[in-house]
């Protein structure tokens, strides 16, 4: 079965749904249409016939993030939302992650390329990451935007001492051997044996009854909540809400719509930056 989206595609065959993020030229940034079609099509597979989900990225990335270019929503119109419409929208974005998290079919993130910030809350949120041993992972944005947002989630995983360097140094990256060193991600395999992997990984699973693959997910899933992941992700909205008040975020998100995302990743890293 295929969906028509443009922000993503949709196949369905021999039991397993493979949702693709479809853009390319932005390195599959997350942007407002892409999540709306990424929760459209978790809601259809709901009580479609696949048993096993995979979530992954065409072209060089899995997903560079929230597209927070000059001309997003996240970053051209910051300014026109309230403090309390600014934490809903990062509660949006959680909630919809949650859809992985609560979702009846087990889901499988296939990382290439780059996973950064927003890319990797939802790899938190899903049940088993396959990563190519040379991905690039990155926590924060390559300029400090936000935070509390993404890192705390990390640390359900890898530990707060890891959280917290992938949190204050921005953009700080490891690679996908390092990921599953962490915890963070499930198995690393060579980039040109990610495709074939992650496909007889989803078909073996695909073999056992979605009654069960439900239920053995609900068991385990109670453990990390009963450990606060869910709180964690949601109340990490109102810290990034809080930040983004501040004058020096502001500043950067100005710098970001003057000089656009490279631009100001370039000034930043410069040391010609003053706060």
């Amino acid at each position: 079965m295929t969906a028509d989206y443009e922000a993503i595609t949709l196949l369905e065959e021999d039991n397993v749904a493979w949702i693709t993020f479809n853009r390319p030229d932005r390195l599959n940034a997350l942007n407002d249409q892409l999540l709306e079609e990424l929760g459209h099509a978790l809601d259809f597979l709901a009580t479609s016939d696949s048993r096993v989900i995979v979530i992954r990225g065409s072209g060089r990335a899995f997903s560079a993030g929230y597209d927070v270019g000059s001309d997003s929503n996240e970053i051209g119109y910051a300014h026109e939302r309230s403090p309390v419409e600014d934490r809903d929208r990062q509660l949006a974005n959680i909630d919809l992650f949650l859809k992985v998290w609560r979702h009846p079919l087990p889901v499988i993130t296939s990382v290439h390329g780059f996973c950064m910030a927003g890319a990797t809350q939802l790899c938190v949120f899903s049940d088993i990451t396959i990563v190519a041993e040379d991905a690039v992972i990155a926590a924060s944005p390559a300029v400090p935007i936000g935070g509390g947002f993404i890192s705390p989630l990390w640390a359900t995983i890898v530990g707060p001492k890891r959280a917290k360097l992938m949190s204050f140094d921005a953009g700080h990256r490891i690679s996908g051997v390092t990921a599953v060193e962490w915890g963070w991600a499930t198995e690393a395999v060579p980039a040109d044996a990610l495709d074939e992997h992650v496909r007889a990984l989803a078909l073996s699973i695909a073999r056992t009854p979605t009654a069960i693959l439900k239920l053995k997910k609900e068991a385990i899933n109670r453990v990390s909540e009963l450990q606060g992941l869910v709180t964690i992700g949601r109340m990490g909205a109102e810290t990034d809400a809080l930040l983004h008040l501040t004058p020096e975020v502001q500043l950067l998100q100005n710098l970001i719509k003057e000089r656009g995302l490279k631009g100001a990743i370039a000034h930043f890293n410069s040391g010609e930056m003053k706060f």
